[in-house]
């Protein structure tokens, strides 16, 4: 149920022009720290799980692995995309406690 809150947040923050997709442009994001929160996909590389998981670590900056390259692109109204970054606070902030409510609810 969650899953579909997270998906229309995404949706929202593609049109309101607050958020980046594709590695390069995700990296770049954390790296200058207009990131606020990265999302990959779970069919992604481990490779760019890795990836993704030590920059935001390093840069503290939330990471999550959410749903499949298909619908991540969808959502964004792209083609396939292995990882998005939210670039507004409020966004971010949304997202997480979905995502953080999605957590509880498999545990």
């Amino acid at each position: 149920m969650e899953d579909k809150k997270v998906y229309s947040m995404i949706s929202l923050c593609a049109k309101a022009g607050k958020l980046v997709s594709g590695g390069f442009s995700v990296e770049k994001a954390v790296k200058n720290q207009s990131a606020c929160l990265v999302l990959v996909a779970k069919d992604a590389s481990n490779n760019t799980k890795k990836l993704f998981n030590q920059k935001c670590n390093y840069y503290k900056i939330p990471y999550y692995e959410f749903g499949d390259k298909d619908s991540l692109g969808r959502f964004t109204g792209k083609e396939m995309r292995t990882s998005v970054a939210i670039l507004d606070n409020g966004f971010a902030k949304q997202i997480s406690n979905y995502m953080n409510v999605n957590e509880n609810m498999e545990a």
